[in-house]
């Protein structure tokens, strides 16, 4: 099934939060979905759409110093293991770059090792910082260079 990349809208934003068991299973990260992104990053945060509907989607944007700073990626349950994953972060890190990103950065939990073996598979280097989330709230933080040249 033919998959389009492109920058997600309020729409596209909502249909995501409506089908959000699909991407993220039992976890409820929807708090973690700010519609400001899209509204006021809407190049850098994007989905992948298909005739049977948003198959993943990544938000995120870059800051002031230069990185293009990865907040979400999913892949709905359909599509996972399709290469969709590495597709979002591509499309991701070339419109990250037209905004003058040098490198890449992004986080999660340290028992999350699923997303860690995927960004280890990404060429991300992976470093467990302490207190990154709070006191007491380690996170594994991963950054790479870009260009995005996937291994």
């Amino acid at each position: 099934m033919d998959t389009d990349i492109a920058p997600a809208g309020v729409a596209d934003f909502h249909r995501i939060l409506a089908d959000h068991p699909r991407y993220w299973g039992e976890r409820d990260l929807r708090s973690l979905h700010l519609l400001a992104l899209v509204q006021e990053f809407g190049s850098t945060c994007l989905v992948a759409r298909a005739e049977d509907g948003i198959r993943g989607y990544v938000f995120g944007f870059v800051t002031p110093d230069g990185t293009g700073y990865v907040h979400l990626i999913a892949t709905r349950d359909d599509a996972r293991g399709t290469g969709l994953g590495r597709q979002l972060y591509t499309a991701f890190a070339e419109a990250a770059e037209r905004h003058g990103a040098q490198r890449l950065k992004a986080i999660t939990s340290v028992g999350n090792t699923g997303s860690i073996a995927f960004h280890r598979s990404l060429g991300f280097e992976a470093e467990v910082v302490d207190d990154y989330d709070g006191p007491g709230r380690a996170m594994a933080v991963f950054h790479r260079d870009l260009p995005l040249d996937m291994p």
